[in-house]
């Protein structure tokens, strides 16, 4: 593969991840006002349980058609937890200091979101799916197709 094809194909995944964080956060969105506003939750249990379905949810695709992973599932769940046991009470820190010093909240959410959005990709691409990115069944018949496109470039 020629390096004009790997970088696209990079820019596909980062756009496939980008698409799927936001549909993510309008997961979280939807979900944390349900939960707050008609359930009636406190603020922690809305935002906590919002924010584990929208792990779950860019999770679950970013796996499947993303980083195409066909990866001992558990581990990376386990790496995406950690991922969260780390930045989840971070962000919720330099969020309360932030605004407690007098930023403005939404500001603070934008950047936190962007943050979240940089570092799990990196972390994911890096450590998540460092050596499984590309082997699951999309990925094989993707390559499969690009074999015999070639054979048959080859073969004119």
């Amino acid at each position: 593969m020629n390096e004009e094809t790997k970088s696209r194909k990079e820019f596909w995944r980062a756009l496939k991840f980008t698409l799927f964080s936001i549909s993510a956060g309008i997961i979280q969105i939807v979900s944390f006002e349900l939960f707050s506003r008609t359930f009636g939750w406190p603020y922690w249990v809305s935002y906590l349980t919002s924010l584990v379905l929208s792990v779950l949810w860019n999770f679950t695709f970013n796996r499947r058609y993303t980083f195409r992973s066909d990866g001992n599932v558990p581990r990376a769940m386990l790496l995406v937890a950690l991922f969260y046991l780390v930045f989840t009470p971070l962000s919720t820190w330099w969020g309360d200091a932030l605004t407690g010093i007098g930023w403005n909240k939404d500001l603070v959410m934008i950047g936190t979101m962007l943050i979240n959005f940089v570092t799990e990709f990196l972390y994911q691409k890096l450590v998540v799916y460092r050596n499984t990115t590309d082997t699951n069944d999309l990925a094989r018949k993707e390559q499969e197709k690009e074999r015999a496109e070639e054979a048959a470039q080859s073969e004119e």
